[in-house]
C-alpha cells in the first residue's frame, strides 16, 4: 500500500491510497468519524480497475493528519486485540 498526498490544508487532507480497498477504508473512515474533532471524512473508490481510492479528512479542530494517525493507531490496537483473542481461543 502506498499513500500519495493530493491536498493538504490547515483543516483538510486528501490522499490517494494505492493498493487499498473497502476492507481497509471503511473501518478507517468509521474510526475517523468517531473523533469529535473530525468534521467530515469520506472516501471515493472510483472505477475498481482504473482508479485508486481517495480519502478526504476535514477537521473542526487540530490537524487532519493527527486525526488520521490517531484513527490508524486505534484500528491497529483493535485488530491486535482481536488477533490475540483468536489465537488464545483457537490456540
Amino acid at each position: 500500500m502506498e499513500l500519495k498526498l493530493l491536498k493538504k490544508q490547515k483543516d483538510i487532507i486528501q490522499l490517494e491510497i494505492i493498493g487499498a480497498d473497502d476492507t481497509l477504508l471503511f473501518p478507517l473512515v468509521h474510526q475517523l468519524l468517531k473523533d469529535e474533532n473530525v468534521e467530515d471524512c469520506s472516501y471515493v473508490s472510483g472505477h475498481p480497475k482504473l482508479d485508486n481510492p481517495t480519502l478526504t479528512v476535514k477537521v473542526k479542530d487540530g490537524k487532519p493528519q493527527s486525526a488520521l494517525k490517531k484513527a490508524a493507531k486505534a484500528l491497529a490496537s483493535e485488530f491486535a486485540a482481536t488477533s490475540e483473542l483468536i489465537a488464545k481461543k483457537l490456540g
